[in-house]
């Protein structure tokens, strides 16, 4: 053994008393407690991960097919039979013989193999609020023999399908279709399907996985904003700046020509009057950027439905701005989305959930100002339970020349315009009426 061995450290500890300023002490008990712990945790570790390995490969699976009602069987068999012998109960040895004679006939019903060859076809793997979301199951009979009947699990988000086998021949294929209700957003995971043997009591269960499970994203109903966006996110000059470039779309003013000016840009008609080249100048030009402030504070919404609502519509404006290839964050109370592609932000908004917290609609602006400080239009997705008071101070928190928006839903309200300072407030009452709105706040 090595001198570096904890074995011989903690001899060298025991040997040797403990210096504590210089002066010797006694070895502390809680020292050597820890110093034994940690040496018996190295010594134990791989033996330890060999014993978890054999029963998770060989105990586990045995014991995970008793249900909770078998166990209970078993126990009562044992405490019966127990009983039995120690006062001289007869009829509690024969309900313990009955107990477990149960038991038996149980693991009747699970032995065996069955080979089936299962395909879980989604349709779609995204969809949005209400529309169908379709599936199918393909099983096949991969054996040589025929298959008696047996039922197949398929489990839908919280929920569980089951799907009935008839007697299959050898390559025999039986298929059934499915329909998955998507009445609101979520991530619903699909499968994987699995049979199931299991005796007429349940005491046993047997079941055997044939596929992986699968993703289904039902994104946050969007309406469509063609035509309604004009005015804030089709930007065709973008915002000039102070930088000036020899080609872009804002004239600025005229130069002199220099040697490697661009040719095309010679402005002809002021050449001629003053008898020397002048070339034109541009201010530099930015595209569009547009930030979506979205609060998941449900604190700031009447109700679940208008949570969903603020979702759908922020959803939209996004879905949009992407449409027409401008840039775009969506920033949340919990960070940031993914907005290289549509789909990518449609499955960030599925992903989110909504929760009271301290931070409110005023702080993600503020955190937004600071992370996407060259925007040029600014949208903040709130509830009706966020104040004017408040949405002022958001609003102070944009720089000076960003056009920035709030839309404030409100269920059943009017579509409505207000402004506050620098600030446009628009009303929400129905996701339909957004492209409304929007065209209220281009006017």
């Amino acid at each position: 053994m090595s001198s570096s061995s904890p074995l011989t450290r903690l001899a060298e500890r025991l040997r040797q008393p403990f210096h504590r300023d210089g002066r010797p002490t006694r070895l502390h008990p809680s020292s050597v407690w820890a110093e034994a712990t940690s040496t018996a945790a190295l010594a134990l570790t791989p033996s330890w991960g060999k014993v978890r390995g054999l029963w998770l490969r060989y105990v586990w699976p045995v014991l995970s097919v008793v249900s909770v009602l078998g166990w209970s069987v078993l126990a009562a068999s044992v405490l019966l039979w127990t009983a039995g012998q120690a006062f001289g109960w007869q009829e509690a040895k024969a309900a313990a013989i009955a107990a477990f004679v149960l038991f038996l006939i149980a693991i009747g019903f699970i032995l065996g193999r069955s080979s089936y060859g299962v395909i879980l076809d989604l349709a779609r793997t995204r969809v949005a609020v209400g529309d169908s979301a379709v599936g199918s199951i393909a099983v096949s009979n991969t054996s040589a023999r025929p298959l008696l009947p047996a039922a197949l699990e398929l489990p839908v988000g919280n929920a569980t399908a089951v799907f009935h086998l008839p007697r299959m021949k050898p390559a025999q294929v039986h298929e059934d279709l499915f329909t998955i209700p998507t009445a609101r957003r979520a991530v619903i995971v699909v499968g994987p399907v699995r049979s199931v043997r299991a005796d007429p009591l349940h005491l046993l269960r047997r079941q055997v996985l044939w596929t992986e499970p699968e993703d289904l994203f039902v994104h946050p109903k969007t309406v469509a904003l063609a035509g309604s966006a004009a005015g804030f996110i089709r930007d065709l000059e973008g915002m000039p700046t102070t930088d000036l470039s020899s080609a872009d779309v804002s004239f600025h003013a005229l130069r002199d020509y220099v040697p490697g000016d661009d040719r095309r840009h010679i402005h002809w008609k002021t050449t001629a009057r003053t008898n020397k080249l002048m070339v034109r100048q541009f201010e530099e030009t930015r595209r569009a950027l547009l930030a979506i402030s979205l609060s998941i504070n449900t604190d700031e919404y009447a109700s679940e439905q208008e949570f969903e609502m603020a979702i759908s519509a922020a959803a939209s404006i996004g879905r949009q701005a992407i449409r027409e290839q401008r840039e775009l964050d969506v920033l949340t109370q919990k960070g940031p989305l993914r907005c290289e592609t549509g789909r990518n932000m449609l499955d960030d908004m599925t992903r989110i959930t909504g929760a009271p917290m301290r931070r409110t609609a005023v702080d993600l602006a503020r955190t937004l100002a600071d992370t996407v400080p060259n925007a040029s239009v600014v949208f903040f997705v709130v509830g009706s339970n966020v104040t004017p008071a408040q949405l002022r101070s958001a609003a102070a928190s944009v720089p000076l020349g960003v056009r920035s928006l709030a839309v404030r839903l409100q269920i059943g309200a009017a579509p409505g315009r207000a402004n506050i300072a620098d600030l446009t407030v628009l009303t929400l009452g129905d996701l339909a009426d957004l492209a409304i709105v929007l065209r209220k706040a281009a006017a």
